[in-house]
């Protein structure tokens, strides 16, 4: 019963994973993108199971390759480092993140985790030189610095706290 209660959240995590990127506005300066509540699937994902993180960060960076760029396709899926680590993290240390502190931290951790990976993850576009020439004249530091790394961490922070409010509400977690 509980594969398939996991495999039925992670099939309704994909999906919207997938249509919030269609429907919600985006902010798109490349080689960033800001999609509102876009990693919220996966955050709610960790709390489930690290298959279940791992499925839906698959699920929703295949969304992503249909929908946008094959470089924000490689950021989301980089966000497989993120989700199976806090995953793997939350699995064992469940009852501490009830802790408001606690939690605030791991938000904090996850959300430098994943922005140091979507950076990486687009190194090899920008140095092969195969992104818009804009990117280049904007230079390295404020094109995936500032704009991916400090710019992902805001935008990491900001749906981890919408995805703990989603998660505060369903069976997934104890309460404090």
């Amino acid at each position: 019963m509980k594969s398939i209660k996991n495999m039925t959240l992670a099939a309704i995590l994909i999906a919207l994973g997938i249509v919030i990127p269609m429907l919600m506005p985006k902010l798109v300066i490349g080689p960033a993108s800001y999609t509102p509540a876009s990693h919220v699937p996966v955050f709610v994902a960790m709390f489930v199971s690290p298959a279940v993180a791992v499925a839906v960060v698959l699920g929703t960076a295949w969304g992503f390759l249909i929908s946008t760029t094959p470089v924000i396709a490689m950021r989301a899926l980089s966000h497989i480092v993120f989700a199976l680590l806090g995953s793997l993290y939350i699995q064992k240390n469940r009852q501490k993140l009830s802790d408001k502190k606690t939690m605030l931290k791991f938000n904090i951790i996850i959300g430098l985790i994943h922005a140091s990976v979507e950076c990486i993850s687009v190194l090899p576009f920008y140095f092969s030189g195969s992104m818009a020439q804009n990117i280049y004249q904007s230079g390295f530091f404020y094109s995936i610095i500032v704009l991916i790394g400090f710019g992902g961490f805001i935008h990491s922070l900001v749906d981890f706290f919408i995805a703990e409010k989603v998660v505060d509400r369903l069976p997934l977690k104890p309460k404090a």
